[in-house]
């Protein structure tokens, strides 16, 4: 595998890079991350398991809990939010993905 020199915009590379398929780029907390999906799954051999689609429906229910949230329940989150970002390697760096996890775990 040959070495790669992470150019100014990409400051960190993760995981394994290839050249057939496309580049996507992700913000993991602060670091913006490239990577290359080598071998995207077929549905049409391997279809989603039962398990699979309840864990899909069961996140979309918790994406529509976080929309339909009111303005106090949102500043509650948004204290929570706050003091565990205190914490030395706080979990969550957006408030929303916070929340997200909070209905998540209600579900």
């Amino acid at each position: 595998m040959a070495k790669y020199k992470p150019i100014d915009m990409v400051k960190h590379y993760q995981g394994k890079i290839c050249q057939h398929s496309d580049t996507y780029f992700q913000k993991r907390k602060r670091t913006l991350c490239t990577g290359k999906i080598c071998n995207p799954r077929d549905l049409a051999q391997k279809p989603y398991s039962q398990q699979e689609i309840a864990t899909h429906t069961k996140f979309q229910a918790a994406i529509q809990a976080v929309q339909a949230l009111t303005q106090e329940q949102i500043a509650a989150y948004k204290a929570a939010f706050d003091k565990q970002l205190k914490a030395p390697k706080p979990k969550y760096s957006y408030l929303r993905n916070y929340m997200i996890a909070q209905e998540y775990a209600k579900l």
